[in-house]
């Protein structure tokens, strides 16, 4: 430790020193890095806007990874905001998917100054204008209005899926205290133990009615938008399993372990890519894990498993053979049906098609039970932008190499430098004179005559502290709560309007009784000694 040269406060004092020197140029930084990694790649897509006095107020950025991702799961998004990410509290929007091993992956990102259906609009359209294949089948939001109207607005043929976990929550807030302990049991199996509408809805009604809530306007209107949250209702649209946002919440606490509400935005833009290459070698590893895992065989005889095996990978296979293990167990297959609309709402067959094979004897698996998002070659293929250009992981796929090169190069030449002096000059001086000859190779002889092209670019300011819906509110005291309310109530004689200290039992002299035997109280009487040591004496 005595050799390092500097303790922690050193630290604390060169990161305020550097966010002093950088303040008021976080966009700039911004924009900046955005271009920088959008001459790396060119399917880098971003879009910084101000709101009319130059000043930022939202943007929206997708990376040449995150657009390919959606060319293969773009058909279920889920979309959630986040707060307290930042020191300006700008909404932070991302947009997430599921691969085909039921991770988490991000699509693109934005940041919001408002929470308006305006805003939302304008990075849906966005969002559409980056990603290939068009609008996405499925989006699963909580409920806000706003965000209900732009989704509306921005994607007409998308199924608007309400978040479950949210809506079910409120039940014990919304409902009579009473009503919600005796009859929460009843509204839990109307909701996801009926498998058809009007089953449903027959359930549903009587449980109000016993619960004697047909009046209650919150119940009127979540059975108004049942078609969007209801099981029953929803199980016929295609949403990869899921039928909430809690993997939108999970990852704001994965990305929240690399952030804070005091980081700026170009501090937040480096931490979330940190975190986001953490969560994409995640992926990798299930990919190795898929590509070389050999499946165990289950107790059917027939090729269909074979098949499975091969399509499906590792993690959809698990779920098959635990339904193929279901299969073996069922007593009558002949009547069975697919009622339970499994394959519409996560894309893997259920137990009763896998019954019906079992039945007839087919041997193969028929391609439409197959989807391509649940398959190990699923990203597999080309995936093109709206032009028509293809979207690349990386713009030269040979760079990886060449960097590795070139740092194992000098890694030996700053070894070999480090055995003499004269050699920690020569190669001091030969390194900055490549810096500038690599500067002027990167910026160009026009650039360097007029001073640089950031001399010449017009950026926005840094954005305002905002407000926004999400923002949690501080916790008020106990003593702030009594201003509040204006009202004191004494402990001595259970009047309100005064306490102890005024209380007039205690300071008032009280006449003695005919019919009471008790001592008349005075102020001199040792009763109030200890009163007058803790409050001092009264006038």
């Amino acid at each position: 430790m005595d050799k390092i040269g500097f303790i922690k406060k050193d630290i604390y004092n060169l990161e305020c020193s550097v966010n002093g020197k950088l303040r008021n140029h976080d966009v700039e930084l911004v924009t900046e890095y955005f271009m920088a990694e959008q001459k790396k790649n060119e399917a880098f897509y971003f879009r910084i806007e101000g709101d009319g006095h130059d000043r930022f107020s939202r943007c929206f950025w997708a990376d040449a990874t995150s657009r390919r991702a959606y060319g293969f799961y773009g058909d279920v998004v889920v979309f959630d905001t986040t707060f307290n990410t930042n020191r300006y509290d700008l909404t932070f929007a991302p947009m997430l998917g599921v691969n085909n091993h039921g991770q988490k992956i991000v699509l693109a990102c934005a940041f919001l100054s408002k929470e308006t259906t305006e805003s939302f609009v304008s990075m849906f359209e966005e969002f559409k204008k980056a990603m290939p294949g068009g609008e996405p089948k499925t989006i699963i939001t909580d409920q806000d209005a706003a965000m209900a109207i732009a989704i509306s607005i921005a994607f007409p043929t998308t199924f608007h899926r309400l978040c479950i976990w949210h809506i079910t929550s409120k039940f014990s807030v919304k409902l009579p205290r009473d009503a919600y302990k005796e009859y929460w049991r009843e509204f839990q199996k109307a909701i996801w133990d009926t498998d058809n509408k009007d089953e449903f809805d027959a359930k549903w009604n009587i449980v109000v009615t016993k619960a004697g809530l047909t009046d209650h306007p919150w119940l009127s209107s979540m059975f108004d938008l049942r078609k969007s949250w209801v099981p029953a209702y929803a199980r016929q649209f295609f949403t990869a399993g899921m039928s909430s946002s809690q993997r939108a919440e999970g990852s704001h606490g994965f990305f929240k372990q690399y952030i804070s509400r005091r980081n700026s935005l170009m501090d937040f833009i480096i931490r979330f890519e940190r975190a986001l290459s953490h969560q994409r070698e995640k992926e990798l590893v299930a990919d190795h894990v898929d590509a070389f895992e050999v499946a165990q065989s289950c107790f059917l005889e027939l090729k269909t498993e074979d098949a499975c095996k091969v399509v499906f990978n590792v993690s959809e296979r698990k779920n098959w053979e635990t339904r193929v293990a279901e299969v073996v167990y069922v007593k009558d297959s002949d009547h069975a049906s697919c009622s339970c609309k499994r394959f519409e709402f996560v894309g893997i067959i259920c137990k009763h098609i896998l019954a019906l094979f079992r039945r007839d004897q087919i041997e193969y698996m028929p391609d439409k039970y197959i989807l391509k998002r649940w398959k190990k070659t699923a990203k597999s293929g080309l995936v093109s932008d709206a032009n028509g250009n293809e979207i690349k992981d990386c713009a030269d796929p040979g760079l990886l190499i060449k960097r590795c090169t070139m740092s194992r190069l000098a890694s030996d030449v700053v070894e070999d430098a480090l055995m003499s002096e004269e050699g920690c000059e020569l190669l001091s001086e030969t390194l900055k004179s490549l810096q500038v000859k690599l500067k002027l190779l990167k910026d160009g002889p026009s650039n360097n005559e007029v001073g640089g092209s950031s001399s010449q670019t017009q950026y926005m300011k840094d954005p305002k502290r905002v407000r926004c819906k999400g923002r949690s509110k501080g916790v008020t005291g106990a003593k702030k709560k009594a201003m509040k309310r204006g009202i004191r109530h004494c402990r001595e004689c259970g009047r309100i309007g005064h306490d102890r200290r005024q209380c007039p039992a205690l300071n008032t002299p009280t006449s003695p009784s005919n019919n009471d035997e008790s001592t008349p109280i005075h102020r001199s009487d040792p009763l109030f000694d200890d009163f007058d040591r803790m409050h001092g004496p009264t006038e």
